[in-house]
């Protein structure tokens, strides 16, 4: 895409591609699952015409990046580890930083562990969890919604992706993309699965064309799924290793935008953590809580003007 440059920096021993445009303070704009950089493309012009240099890097196990082979090498402190080495490589001291989905859980742990190297943080989707002591995660989600959240059956390491092969990756990104319900999200098993994904016709929206999402496309034929995937496997990992912070608050100035279509807002015990009131108790710094009408999960790239806005205007302040 016009004016973005692509580099790599090696960092916590493994390979980060950045895609990053523009001259200024530095924004980290974090991407999602089933995403990569380029999910952020909008941002990226319009904050490097803002005067920001915007810097979206492929997170382990996505895009250009090196994938480890480990599925336990997928941890909050290992993808924490990776973004520390891209500052420094990067030469920032502190930066502005956006998340988005998986991203934002990352710059909420970013936040948690060096709130040194962070001004300020907005998220998109997903708001932030403090540690339960006395539950692991994915135990939880099956309590409350069974095997088939999609969670749940991320689970097993190749079972998922088998299935994401057989129905194939262009049908798997477009239905992912485009139509996931405001609702608890659930993927059944085997022939359902392939039913539910083929048999309903998707019509692409107006904010991603044919040529955007060949894009996508192009690079999961490539990549594949199973990075992406290992963050959801290293879930109860990463509750583990984070007990010595349980009761830590995120103590950075922050602000948290939502979709009003998103899947997680609609899924109750998920939604009541998305209150402003009871985030503030883990987030004291946050200054607000956006819920945004009409919009689903991508909401970055469903309404990049009102979403950059929105980021421009909490930004602007420090």
């Amino acid at each position: 895409m016009e004016g973005i440059e692509h580099r790599t920096v090696r960092t916590n021993g493994i390979n980060i591609h950045l895609a990053e445009k523009g001259e200024g303070p530095i924004i980290l704009f974090l991407h999602g699952f089933p995403e990569f950089w380029y999910s952020w493309r909008h941002q990226l012009h319009a904050f490097a015409s803002l005067g920001y240099r915007a810097v979206a890097p492929d997170l382990r196990g996505y895009g250009d990046s090196d994938a480890p082979a480990d599925v336990n090498s997928y941890t909050y402190f290992h993808v924490v580890g990776d973004l520390i080495g891209v500052l420094d490589a990067i030469g920032a001291d502190k930066v502005f930083v956006v998340g988005h989905d998986w991203g934002a859980t990352i710059a909420w742990y970013l936040s948690l562990f060096r709130p040194d190297r962070v001004k300020a943080l907005l998220n998109l989707g997903v708001a932030f969890f403090p540690r339960d002591a006395m539950n692991k995660p994915v135990e939880t989600f099956r309590a409350f919604f069974g095997d088939e959240y999609y969670i749940c059956r991320f689970q097993e390491p190749g079972a998922i992706e088998y299935e994401f092969a057989e129905i194939g990756i262009d049908k798997v990104l477009k239905y992912f993309l485009t139509s996931l319900p405001a609702a608890p999200f659930y993927l059944p098993r085997g022939k359902a699965l392939r039913e539910k994904i083929l048999d309903i016709p998707i019509t692409l929206p107006s904010w991603l064309s044919e040529d955007e999402l060949k894009c996508y496309v192009t690079q999961y034929e490539k990549m594949g799924f199973t990075g992406g995937l290992n963050y959801y496997r290293d879930m109860d990992l990463s509750w583990e290793l984070i007990a010595p912070w349980t009761g830590s608050k995120v103590e950075v100035p922050a602000k948290y935008i939502v979709g009003e279509l998103d899947v997680g807002y609609n899924t109750p015990g998920i939604r009541e953590s998305m209150n402003f009131d009871v985030m503030k108790k883990h987030v004291p710094l946050l200054e607000d809580v956006v819920v945004v009408k009409g919009v689903g999960h991508f909401l970055q790239e469903e309404k990049p003007d009102e979403i950059s806005q929105l980021i421009h205007d909490f930004f602007r302040k420090f």
